[in-house]
């Protein structure tokens, strides 16, 4: 018996990889968080599978799950949303099935940030403008930021920031980036990316709790803030494709 954990991609059905879709269709059970992993994507698990929203359990509740198929000798797929290593809270389930002695692997996906780039049709590393992607969240009551990794400090590099749980504190996202990036540096909000209902909005740093207020921004969204998002005069050609390069291969 092995629990395989899935990154499910950001949304669109068709997002999973083709190892994570053959996973799910040869799995006896399938736990998976209804609130972010839309229910389509289990369309292809086998008719008999015991399927598990996890949205509202704990996870003594969701390590129970396991036990029990553990018991009965039957692969789990538990899938999360985007990818394994990013956000996922994989961390805590793989100690707990350490302790167990049950075994378990990882599938990666598709991770929201990547999806969101795609909705904008936009390289996130231009020569010359850019070379450095940081993905981060922001402090929040329930979990704190270590120490040198609040905005501000993070904001001193002037790389893109790609900021995941955020659309609740866009005020303070503007006071502690602003100085760093300026009030004009662009930014894009996206939100349910690769879903039909993907939204994706447009503007600039100090105009960023208005866009995300207007167009009704709750949740399920990555706000990209960093001078690659907009017209980038300053880029030039990558040396990958070069006269010089291809004639030295």
């Amino acid at each position: 018996m092995t629990v395989h954990f899935v990154g499910a991609g950001p949304g669109a059905a068709d997002l999973i990889t083709v190892r994570g879709l053959r996973l799910v269709r040869s799995a006896a059970v399938c736990l998976y968080a209804g609130a972010i992993v839309p229910r389509e994507l289990l369309d292809d698990a086998p008719a008999d599978a015991r399927l598990v929203d996890t949205a509202n359990l704990t996870l003594d509740e969701i390590v129970a799950e396991i036990e029990t198929a553990h018991r009965r000798g039957e692969d789990v797929v538990r899938l999360h949303s985007g990818d394994t290593s990013f956000y996922s809270a994989i961390g805590e389930q793989m100690r707990r099935l350490d302790a167990l002695g049950i075994d378990y692997d990882i599938t990666p996906g598709v991770p929201a940030f990547a999806a969101a780039a795609a909705a904008l049709g936009r390289e996130l590393t231009l020569p010359g403008v850019g070379q450095t992607v940081v993905l981060t969240r922001v402090s929040t009551n329930s979990t704190a930021m270590p120490p040198g990794e609040d905005l501000a400090t993070l904001g001193r590099s002037r790389a893109l920031l790609v900021l995941h749980l955020a659309v609740r504190e866009t005020a303070r996202i503007v006071d502690e980036l602003t100085p760093h990036y300026g009030p004009d540096c662009p930014i894009a909000v996206v939100a349910r990316a690769s879903r039909p209902d993907e939204l994706v909005a447009r503007g600039r740093l100090a105009d960023l709790t208005e866009l995300v207020r207007d167009n009704g921004v709750k949740a399920v969204a990555v706000i990209m803030i960093g001078h690659v998002l907009g017209d980038a005069p300053g880029a030039c050609e990558s040396h990958l494709y070069s006269p010089t390069r291809v004639r030295d291969r």
